[in-house]
């Protein structure tokens, strides 16, 4: 997990695009036909007549099928915002028939809510208007298969440039594992599951939370847990080996995110962040919604046989208590682990994974 730029080694990078749907040597910008083939006829073969793909209702697209050993090193995409949460990212290492990450567009690239939040961390950086890009080092030892299946009922277009390097040994490296959940709302007194019953051995690296408040007052005393190695089978109730002091102490904040005068202020930084704030306008958009990412890079959490994660949602009552919530949370957790498949969550359908509160048309 660090960038070695000095080290020289015996590996060639190349690059997948629309340009070059295989990412063989030379093959880019030979394309005769593609989304930008009218804009370029006048000009002809190398003048961006492929920069994007239509995928169709229903339909799921390839957008990488790697041969051999190697490492993705970047992904940048970018599609309209109505796509964020009805496209699925999905990837396959070594000819798994099972994902090793499925996870809506948007939440992948930390930007879960439908609009834009400006993200500046090591790992994942979204730029005006939708730029996303991925730095997760992904690495695999016989192959890889990256999907984007479209549950909207309109086609949509894609933009997309993976880079990776062919050839270099994955000998040591884990796996990159992202599972997505959502709870809308969470049960009364239940805690939302992050992980839920991994097995292996490997190291937790990244959470994104996209948290939507339903009631009231301040949302965020709730402590992240971490299961380890064995936790949740110990006889005196399966306490967690680390836990944390409350969701804002987790993602590096403090005293409710609240600057005096300025209210909730966002913030995105290498590692952690808010970097969204969604305030009600008075209107449809009644609730607070809030995106929240925490990059375990220089602190990586290593387990040997077994993870789990989950976080409680906590308000306040009157006189000092504690006050269950039963907010919207939806969650992308990172990690890698020793094997390209593990036990996931069921995938929410279209409906279970929309955001509401979006303005309505006016009424003819």
């Amino acid at each position: 997990m660090t960038f070695d730029l000095a080290r020289l080694r015996d590996a060639r990078t190349r690059s997948i695009s629309p340009e070059n749907f295989d990412g063989r040597k030379g093959g880019g910008a030979r394309a005769t036909e593609g989304t930008g083939a009218d804009c370029a006829r006048e000009l002809g073969i190398g003048w961006k007549i492929s920069p994007s793909v239509d995928i169709e209702p229903g339909a799921t697209f390839v957008l990488a099928e790697i041969d051999g050993p190697g490492v993705i090193e970047h992904l940048w995409a970018t599609t309209h915002r109505d796509n964020w949460r009805t496209l699925v990212l999905r990837a396959y290492w070594d000819g798994a028939a099972e994902p090793a990450i499925e996870v809506p567009f948007g939440d992948f690239f930390a930007n879960g809510w439908g609009q834009f939040a400006q993200v500046s961390s090591a790992m994942v950086a979204a730029n005006p208007h939708g730029g996303f890009n991925s730095y997760w080092p992904m690495p695999y030892r016989s192959g890889a298969r990256l999907t984007l299946e479209n549950l909207a009922d309109e086609p949509v277009t894609v933009y997309y440039q993976l880079t990776y390097e062919e050839g270099a040994t994955q000998d040591g490296s884990g796996y990159l594992h992202a599972h997505f959940r959502r709870s809308n709302p969470l049960p009364y007194k239940q805690t939302h599951p992050i992980v839920d019953g991994v097995t292996g051995s490997g190291h937790y690296v990244g959470t994104y939370l996209a948290w939507g408040v339903n009631s009231p007052g301040w949302w965020g005393e709730g402590e992240v847990k971490f299961y380890l190695d064995g936790d949740r089978e110990q006889p005196d109730g399966a306490f967690p080996t680390i836990c944390g002091t409350g969701t804002e102490d987790y993602f590096g904040g403090a005293w409710n995110f609240d600057v005096p005068g300025q209210g909730y202020t966002s913030y995105t930084t290498p590692y952690l962040g808010m970097p969204q704030v969604i305030a009600p306008d008075g209107l449809y958009r009644s609730q607070q919604r809030f995106g929240m990412y925490r990059w375990h890079v220089p602190d990586p959490i290593r387990f040997a046989q077994d993870l789990s994660v989950d976080v409680q949602a906590l308000g306040w009552r009157p006189n000092h208590r504690y006050r269950p919530l039963t907010d919207d949370i939806a969650s992308t957790a990172f990690f890698y682990l020793d094997r390209p498949t593990a036990e996931r969550p069921p995938f929410p359908g279209r409906e279970q994974l929309e955001v509401t509160g979006e303005p309505m048309a006016p009424m003819q």
